[in-house]
């Protein structure tokens, strides 16, 4: 019973992989101790809390403890000068143990981390021991819209292991990372090896050059072929340091702010205005809440949103493992990438409330934004910083949004500055939806239960990153509970109802500025059932040639 076991990784792979996904040995106990009983199975990479570990049925407490155990074995042939032990995602603080020795500690939820474990393996039985720790939203820890009291737009808590976990062994001189930055004005790519051998061999459409690691090195693209949403090229490349050799690809295109032919600012892909047509997507299923069953899991959604008429996803609050943006890239989706949001309590009247009041504060008001925690807004800027390095690579990212309505927003001036020096290839929306602090190319809006209207601005690009919301639930595929949106059960009525919704805030405002728009969402989620697929993917609630038609009407003239 394995899932997720092809390379997760398509933009960083290698032919040394085994992948340690399946079933494990789980303990939950009120002791940080580790056990000496392992008497329950538990399915990695899913979280206690899904359905797919139904056994279990348990949402961990903030003072309890989940323990994992397996015993697992590597062939002397795999074997190289060094192996790393990978987890690409493990909710919310952990430390592993490998044959009785501690191998280390990590804090967040939804960042990749490693450990090199060579010396610590045994020719046979190797005991790994994982322990985790999930405080949810009862910390200060990026939690998204996990809640421990679930309900509405907050979702079930999950913790533990909930991505793939594997092993890769490689030659003590390696490919220890790259950096791939394009520059279509100059024809040109921008790289940097990073290892402690001093060569690196690059192979790119099948031409070697040797360079020199650990410095930016320009390579001449020459008769560039742009990657784009209609034509969404990829060139393949190859990195080798002695024997380990590296299979990635990038991409030749340009994500930015630019004036069109009647002076409004637009965003733009390869120096020429886009309308970014998008859709919310958080990354929800229902067997398996942030992790899919099956990387086809990851393809239909892409292709489902293209079909209804999208060019752009907003990966909402969470952050993918790379095979789903590298399923973006190879299709031509732009994706607007959300940071992860913690902090305190999400207070009523700082969240929820501007909806309606349009009321912004400065966030260095660290207690009305819950941020007073100095460790918190600590871990948060490093989790920023650590989730650029992670995608940087990624040709399908357009745009960052730091803080999304408010959700444990704090010095965003600062924290803006400080993601431009780490990439300054994309565009960012430092406050979506609300708590603007007039920074940045962007002013973001977030538009639900009325009209929308536009601001004049000369210096900042207009966009609506949420709106709609519309519900047309279906029976025998939601779960009960209240939607705070606007319900429609029968079908005509809802597309007339979405037609009227484009044509009022998204066509009519484009020639006032509007240059891009996300839609909420694709996928209902849990009680949301505001989706154009139900929460278990079994049904697409409308043809979608029909949205389609509606959402091409949204165009720059």
């Amino acid at each position: 019973m394995n899932y997720l076991t092809s390379y997760p990784r398509p933009q960083f792979k290698r032919d040394s992989y085994l992948s340690l996904n399946g079933i494990w040995k789980y303990k939950i106990s009120k002791s940080d101790a580790i056990p000496e009983d392992f008497t329950g199975n538990i399915i990695v990479p899913f979280s206690p809390e899904t359905e797919m570990n139904k056994d279990i049925n348990h949402i961990l407490q903030p003072d309890e403890y989940l323990f994992y155990k397996l015993v697992f074995n590597v062939e002397k042939s795999f074997i190289k000068d060094e192996i790393y032990l990978h987890f690409l995602g493990v909710d919310q603080i952990c430390d592993v143990f490998l044959n009785d020795h501690y191998l280390g500690h990590h804090e967040g939820g939804y960042l990749p981390f490693n450990f090199e474990i060579k010396r610590h393996l045994k020719d046979k039985d190797n005991i790994l021991i994982v322990k985790v720790r999930d405080l949810t939203d009862t910390s200060y820890y990026s939690r998204g819209k996990q809640k421990m009291e679930r309900g509405g737009m907050w979702y079930t808590p999950q913790s533990g292991i909930y991505f793939p976990v594997f092993i890769e062994s490689v030659p003590s001189l390696h490919v220890n990372d790259i950096k791939l930055t394009p520059d279509i004005d100059k024809s040109e790519l921008k790289i940097v090896v990073k290892s402690k051998a001093h060569k690196a061999i690059i192979e790119i459409d099948n031409n070697k050059i040797e360079i020199e690691t650990n410095k930016e090195i320009i390579i001449p693209i020459e008769n560039q072929h742009l990657w784009s949403t209609e034509d969404p090229y990829l060139y393949p490349l190859k990195v080798t340091v002695g024997e380990d050799t590296v299979s990635s690809y990038f991409a030749m295109r340009k994500f930015s702010v630019m004036k069109d032919d009647k002076g409004k600012l637009r965003l733009a892909l390869n120096n020429k205005p886009i309308f970014m047509k998008g859709i919310l997507d958080q990354g929800y299923y229902k067997k398996g809440l942030l992790t899919p069953t099956s990387y086809e899991d990851y393809i239909n959604d892409i292709e489902l949103a293209k079909a209804l008429g999208f060019n752009t996803i907003r990966k909402h609050i969470k952050i993918e493992i790379p095979r789903w943006y590298y399923e973006c890239d190879k299709r031509g989706m732009i994706v607007w990438q959300d940071f992860l949001n913690g902090g305190g309590a999400y207070d009523f009247h700082t969240v929820i409330l501007p909806l309606f009041t349009h009321m912004h504060a400065k966030d260095h008001r660290y207690k009305k934004f819950h941020r007073e925690d100095i460790e918190g807004r600590r871990q948060a800027k490093y989790e920023f910083k650590q989730t650029i390095n992670y995608l940087y690579n990624c040709p399908c990212i357009a745009l960052w949004t730091i803080f999304n309505e408010g959700w444990g927003q704090f010095d965003s001036k600062e924290i803006l500055k400080m993601c431009q020096e780490l990439d300054n290839t994309r565009i960012y929306d430092h406050a979506s939806g609300w708590h603007d602090q007039k920074i940045g190319d962007i002013k973001s809006l977030h538009v639900y239960f009325q009209r929308a209207h536009m601001p004049i601005l000369d210096k900042r690009c207009i966009i609506i990153s949420e709106f709609g919301g519309l519900v047309h639930p279906i029976e025998g595929h939601e779960m009960k509970g209240n939607s705070v949106y606007k319900n429609y059960t029968d079908r005509d009525e809802f597309i007339k109802a979405y037609s009227r919704l484009i044509k009022r805030d998204i066509v009519r405002n484009i020639k006032k500025g509007l240059s891009a728009s996300i839609y909420t969402q694709l996928s209902d989620v849990e009680e949301e059932t505001n989706g154009f697929v139900t929460f278990d993917r079994e049904i697409v609630k409308f043809e979608p040639k029909i949205i389609k038609e509606i959402n091409d009407l949204i165009h720059l003239d």
